[in-house]
């Protein structure tokens, strides 16, 4: 008992001793407002602390929709308020002394007409020198007025690739309703009549430079084709500097000895390439009609029965066929490409078409009235795209072209990455080129309807969307730090989402043009949305090779033709190599690795932290470049070996 009166004893004292001294007082509750520097709007949960130098206890708290952030139960006395938020500068927003006779259970609230101001991070790449400002009585870190002014810069040279490639897109999606229309009339199409007693007489060219492992091939199927023989002329325009011009001279001597009306012409000095061959093989042109055949096509043997009949009026002077496929499914690599063709031979080439808009003879599997070639002034090899160029002088003298998309010529697609990087550099390139060099008379030529002139300017400039592409993709990383740093241009960047539709419309394009269709909607779409995201994401990696093909062609850079290498393959089983593929590495193969490299650290970077805007699209440029640069390190090595 005595112990129990001793705790009780102890206990008093206790109280008593704690209540001799100051209690901690509270106020009720602490109030401000949190508006963005530059664009005055309130910031929603944005964090604030308040920091007690009574107690040392930090509160936090978040700004709410109206900008307002609230302490409850703060301790009286000297406090410390902060702006903490990890997307804006840190900062001390004031030094807050209440006392027990005026905060004491009372609201403390900051005036509305003089808010605290939040200031975006600004991000290392234009933080050139920020400065003290003092504004109402306080001092706070404003960001430079130079890096504003280049954050503006970068979104207006963004926003006018978006623009362009929208630009592109919707040229496309016009195509793409053309072709719709085309072919509903088309199936009722009747094909012209034609009296082969009274067929007009055709030379075949087949230029070919160094092409051994095909050149027999696609002599002995030319040599096959049905048409009167009397009326028939086969020329190989033999340019080789290798054993390539043996296996022609025998297998010609071959075909000649079979009665087949067939010429070798073998030149030593490779003058204009390709165009020069075909240019100075004309005088020796026997037929009113010429075919041009490339060495790796197999055309089949009814080919000029069913084009011919279409030359049924004096103003057509070409008809152009559409490339099949030999070896579709050697590899995705393959299909991808196979997948992008057939885009161009549907698409384009037929829309276009149907529209009576230019198009293009494609180089080869098409045929030519030789009337049509004198008065376009002929073959020109200023740039390395002669087709292309004939093509325009020609349609702009007046001819007609005909395309034929019914009737197919199968060729062959590389199968490695070199040799598909050399053609599309080829193309791109030439394609500048040709711009340069017609821009001018497509705008000046008289009587050309302006749809005309604006789908033959959008044709001869598709190879710079490439340069978009390549622009865009390398901007899209200081435009996060301008996201991140400049609230009042973050609209901007929003409203460019709308340029997403592009892809909207591409898909629509290729929808139209895929050729894998089985007749089952949902398992066709499915199979086509991961084809198209598979050549969207490869297509955009190679910008960075095509780009500078085009910026090449643009800056007048003169360059070989180099021709792409053919291999005879159609199963991997039956590659054993090919030495005209030379392959090397690059600084243009190394700086893809670095962008694999960058682009891929954004992406992860950015979807840590939650930001997922542009993650997808890091994301396939990451795969598209990892793609070509270990598929060109697997090559190398290949070689090597």
């Amino acid at each position: 008992m005595r112990n129990f009166f001793l705790i009780i004893a102890l206990f008093v004292s206790v109280m008593s001793a704690h209540a001799t001294k100051d209690p901690i007082q509270y106020s009720k509750k602490i109030e401000g407002f949190l508006v963005d520097y530059k664009t005055r709007n309130e910031v929603e949960k944005v964090k604030v602390s308040l920091t007690s130098s009574v107690t040392g206890k930090v509160f936090t708290t978040e700004t709410d929709e109206n900008g307002v952030f609230t302490f409850k139960n703060v301790p009286i006395g000297k406090s410390y308020l902060r702006l903490i938020d990890s997307d804006y500068r840190s900062a001390v927003l004031d030094t807050l002394i209440t006392n027990s006779k005026e905060h004491a259970n009372k609201t403390y609230t900051y005036s509305k007409e003089f808010p605290f101001t939040a200031n975006l991070e600004v991000s290392w790449m234009f933080n050139w020198g920020d400065r003290k400002v003092t504004e109402n009585g306080r001092t706070f870190v404003k960001e430079h007025y130079w890096s504003h002014v280049m954050a503006k810069v970068i979104l207006v040279i963004y926003g006018l690739c978006l623009l362009l490639i929208f630009y592109y897109s919707m040229v496309q999606l016009s195509l793409a309703f053309a072709y719709r229309k085309q072919r509903k009339t088309q199936q009722s199409r009747v094909e012209p009549a034609f009296d082969l007693t009274n067929a007009p007489k055709v030379t075949v060219q087949l230029p070919m430079y160094n092409e051994m492992y095909v050149a027999e091939r696609i002599i002995d199927t030319i040599a096959e084709f049905e048409y009167p023989r009397d009326k028939f002329q086969i020329q190989v325009l033999d340019d080789s500097t290798d054993e390539t011009k043996d296996i022609i001279a025998k297998k010609v001597a071959e075909v000649a000895a079979r009665g087949i009306n067939i010429q070798h012409i073998h030149r030593v000095d490779r003058t204009g390439y390709k165009a020069g061959a075909l240019d100075s093989a004309m005088d020796q042109v026997e037929g009113e009609f010429i075919a041009i055949f490339d060495a790796d096509f197999v055309p089949d043997k009814d080919f000029l029965l069913r084009t011919m009949p279409y030359f049924n009026t004096d103003k057509i002077g070409v008809v152009q066929t559409r490339w099949g496929h030999l070896n579709k499914t050697y590899s995705l690599l393959t299909e991808l490409q196979a997948f992008g063709l057939n885009g161009h031979f549907a698409i384009e080439q037929g829309g276009r078409n149907a529209q009576g808009h230019y198009i293009n003879f494609n180089g080869t599997a098409g045929v030519w009235r030789k009337a049509c070639i004198i008065d376009a002034g002929g073959w020109e090899h200023d740039t390395i795209t002669e087709d292309l160029d004939l093509s325009y002088r020609a349609q702009k003298s007046g001819w007609k072209f005909n395309y034929l998309e019914e009737v197919e010529s199968p060729a062959e697609l590389p199968i490695t990455m070199s040799a598909l990087k050399s053609q599309q550099h080829r193309w791109m390139k030439g394609g500048a080129e040709v711009f340069i060099k017609m821009w001018k008379r497509i705008v000046t030529t008289k009587g050309l309807k302006f749809s005309d002139r604006l789908h033959g300017l959008a044709h001869l400039f598709n190879s710079s969307v490439f340069v978009f592409i390549l622009i865009l993709s390398l901007l899209s990383l200081p435009v996060l730090h301008i996201k991140d740093s400049f609230s009042d241009l973050n609209f901007f960047i929003q409203v460019g989402a709308f340029f997403l539709s592009s892809t909207v419309f591409l898909a629509f394009y290729y929808w139209n043009a895929f050729r894998d269709k089985t007749g089952h909607f949902f398992s066709d779409l499915f199979r086509f949305v991961g084809r198209f995201v598979q050549f969207l994401t490869v297509s955009m990696a190679l910008s960075l090779s095509n780009a500078v093909a085009v910026i090449e062609g643009y800056l007048g850079i003169k360059s070989s033709f180099v021709r792409t290498p053919k291999f005879n393959v159609a199963k991997k089983d039956e590659f054993t190599g090919n030495k005209y593929d030379k392959k090397s590495l690059s600084i243009i193969n190394i700086a893809e690795g670095i962008l694999m490299i960058v682009f891929g650290f954004t992406a992860v970077n950015r979807a840590i932290y939650g930001d997922l805007g542009m993650v997808p699209f890091h994301l396939m440029l990451t795969i598209g470049y990892a793609v070509i640069f270990f598929n060109t390190l697997k090559e190398n090595r290949g070689q090597q070996a």
